[in-house]
């Protein structure tokens, strides 16, 4: 059991402690290359020896309201995505015999009149064994292990206008910028190296200001955010496109050079760091070259890279040269929950979730990231998610 409550979370969010372990804050394990054909291997499941998709959350308990509803919402954004040219064109090249796109499809829709027909986790698991079968993932290196870690949508204050207060800007993408030469001018020729966009190369594409430097790094890392004005009202912004640099983790270069506390580097641990020694925002956050470029949302929910909403609990990231985009997928894993007395602690779970997102840190069949939500309990418990479990994708028999 984890020792945040909900009573905290003001506290948290106040010291900039809630934890993000899906920024990459210097995981230890390595992935090898795997073959092209090796992504995913049809299993045989045991019904007598586990409870592979037992998935409880569908239709709660009587201290937990389900998510049935939500459930069918996200199945539906993948099935609108499934009918895209984009779709068709992925399907086209994706390498694992037997994993179409028809079969995709008709793999979803039957599931969706499972779950609107079924009374009960039991039932709906059963009439999964009988109809379907899994494919699952090779993992890191063909161990069938995946290591998980999670994201959510932050919300940070920010303002339309710059001010004393509000100093550290998002970027809207150039309109020159496919006549940028490569290599992409660095983080530093872009924002200024301490963050404020003094010196650099963007001034005039300026699209909102934040308060804090890092809080807009960390919207850089999630690739979307809410954002809070001055006058109460909302903006939410999105991915608008990013400079040609590969993701490098900020944390690991902070392991690198000897900065880690001996109890375990977390983004606490980092931010720690940051507000005992300032200074080091100018040394590390330079060293991920990856700018992203944002775009006002109006309102719009949190997406995912097949420009379909994402959704709390329902929608994974995972690398889509390895795995099937928009298909359904099972993943059993540990993650945090609040308890009554408000509480994270961990509960092990078998959970049908979507396959609607990607990131820059995410390679590999050997790595998933959860979506875990908006705001600051979602981030609490983003924060605490990292370890390995399982991904499986269920198709029907052929």
């Amino acid at each position: 059991m984890l020792c945040a409550t909900k009573a905290d979370l003001p506290e948290l969010m106040m010291k900039k402690t809630i934890a993000l372990v899906s920024l990459g804050l210097g995981l230890t394990f390595s992935i090898p290359s795997l073959p092209a054909m090796a992504q995913l291997r049809q299993i045989t499941v045991n019904p007598q020896s586990n409870a592979l998709g037992m998935d409880e959350q569908i239709w709660g308990s009587p201290d937990s309201p389900g998510d049935k509803e939500a459930l069918l919402r996200s199945i539906d954004h993948s099935l609108r995505y499934l009918s895209t040219p984009g779709a068709a064109r992925s399907y086209q090249r994706y390498p694992v015999r037997g994993v179409t796109l028809s079969r995709v499809q008709r793999s979803l829709r039957r599931f969706r009149e499972l779950v609107v027909t079924s009374q009960s986790p039991a039932e709906l698991q059963a009439a999964i064994e009988r109809e379907f079968v899994f494919y699952k993932s090779v993992g890191r290196s063909s161990d069938g292990k995946v290591y998980f870690t999670a994201y959510y949508e932050p919300i940070y204050a920010a303002s339309r206008t710059p001010s004393a207060e509000y100093r550290y800007p998002l970027y809207r993408k150039p309109s020159n910028f496919s006549s940028w030469r490569k290599p992409h001018p660095s983080r530093a020729e872009l924002e200024g190296r301490d963050g404020t966009g003094r010196g650099g190369r963007l001034a005039g594409n300026e699209l909102v200001w934040l308060r804090d430097r890092f809080e807009a790094f960390l919207v850089h890392i999630q690739g979307s955010a809410r954002l809070e004005l001055p006058d109460g009202s909302v903006m939410t912004v999105g991915y608008g496109g990013n400079t040609d640099y590969p993701y490098n983790s900020v944390g690991r270069e902070m392991i690198k050079d000897g900065l880690h506390p001996s109890d375990g580097f977390t983004l606490p641990k980092m931010i720690e760091i940051f507000q005992q020694r300032p200074e080091l925002l100018d040394v590390y956050l330079p060293r991920n070259n990856r700018f992203i470029f944002f775009q006002e949302t109006n309102g719009a929910p949190a997406t995912g890279s097949l420009n379909v909403p994402v959704t709390a609990d329902r929608s994974i990231a995972t690398d889509k040269s390895q795995m099937p985009p928009g298909a359904l997928a099972l993943v059993r894993t540990q993650i945090p929950y609040f308890n009554q007395e408000g509480e994270l602690e961990y509960r092990l779970v078998s959970r049908y979730v979507l396959d609607q997102d990607t990131g820059s840190a995410i390679k590999s069949p050997g790595r998933v990231d959860l979506f875990l939500g908006t705001g600051p309990e979602a981030g609490a418990r983003a924060g605490v998610v990292g370890g390995l479990g399982d991904l499986y994708y269920p198709l029907l028999r052929n």
